[in-house]
């Protein structure tokens, strides 16, 4: 059971700080709820008897969160081709409520936006994801919501340069001087 002030993370939602513990009168049945305060002073109610079932748990500590920094700065893992497959996989992912799982679809679905864009449904599950993560990271590292922000930014960034950008830069050329025309051989 948590308490008044606990800083706790409610999966799909991002972190906050449980405001208050109400007795509730929901549908004709009274129950007891954590008031948890999320970024941008929105407030969620959550079930205290159902808190472990869907999975709320204490925020991680700042060695921890080094910890999923440094899953920004790995390459990507594989992904299905199959933007459906991999859409679901991702929301699987998002909904276990493991801070590492989340970060690594952020960096994920990063790197395959700067490759080659996004579907709609996928920038949607891009920003949510990262506003999860960054409202987790705000709270074990004691920092503001803009500094997390431009860290997981610079993270991906530095990551995606690192692993990805000779990649781009030597298809590019490659196209540029060797025309594919779908024949293995090309005409000249």
């Amino acid at each position: 059971m948590f308490n008044v002030g606990d800083k706790i993370v409610y999966p799909m939602h991002g972190a906050g700080t449980i405001d208050a513990i109400e007795e509730k009168d929901v549908l004709g049945q009274k129950q007891s709820y954590y008031i948890l305060k999320m970024p941008g002073e929105v407030k969620v109610m959550v079930p205290t008897a159902k808190a472990e079932e869907v999975g709320v748990r204490s925020i991680i500590d700042k060695e921890s969160a080094e910890k999923v920094i440094g899953v920004l700065e790995r390459d990507e893992t594989a992904m299905d081709k199959n933007w459906n497959k991999r859409y679901r996989d991702n929301m699987e992912k998002m909904k276990s409520g493991d801070i590492y799982e989340v970060a690594d679809v952020v960096r994920n679905l990063s790197f395959k936006q700067k490759e080659k864009g996004l579907s709609t449904g996928e920038k949607k599950m891009l920003n949510n994801a990262k506003q999860i993560l960054v409202s987790e990271l705000v709270l074990a590292e004691h920092s503001t919501k803009d500094e997390v922000e431009r860290l997981v930014d610079s993270k991906i960034n530095t990551s995606f340069m690192t692993f990805r950008s000779e990649d781009i830069g030597q298809e590019s050329i490659v196209n540029k001087f060797i025309p594919f025309d779908g024949t293995g051989t090309s005409e000249n």
